[in-house]
């Protein structure tokens, strides 16, 4: 029998920094699912994509609630609080650098949802692994 999981989905405003001194406002849906217990996941429509197709940003749940609280990341993701009630989240990709700015309180509020799917501590990493190598490999 097939495991039951469970998603999380939350809209949310971000405001992407722009060097010419104005803030764009993108639509961002935060994403959790348990299948996935220690990522989330940002989905972005196809509107705001430099290819115009959706795109999805993976990382680290723990990276997104570090980043809260103080700077956070290394890679291609960084997160640090801007203000009491900002966060800035950077991504860096082939093609440039995105900096977004989301209110705190939404991630915060996320984060607690994501919480009560599968609380911190409690992902079972070998259940997932074994799950994705199954639907990777069947029966093989």
């Amino acid at each position: 029998m097939e495991p039951t999981h469970v998603t999380v989905e939350q809209p949310a405003r971000a405001r992407l920094v722009t060097g010419e001194e104005r803030d764009l406002p993108v639509p961002v849906t935060l994403r959790y699912t348990s299948a996935d217990p220690l990522a989330v996941h940002l989905d972005f429509p196809p509107e705001v994509s430099l290819q115009g197709e959706a795109v999805t940003w993976t990382f680290g749940r723990a990276l997104l609630e570090e980043g809260l609280d103080g700077p956070a990341g290394g890679g291609d993701v960084h997160i640090w609080p801007c203000g009491r009630s900002r966060t800035v989240v950077e991504f860096h990709s082939p093609f440039g650098l995105a900096l977004l700015q989301f209110d705190t309180a939404a991630l915060r509020r996320f984060l607690l949802r994501s919480y009560a799917v599968v609380a911190a501590g409690r992902e079972d990493v070998g259940a997932a692994v074994d799950e994705s190598l199954h639907a990777l490999l069947g029966n093989v």
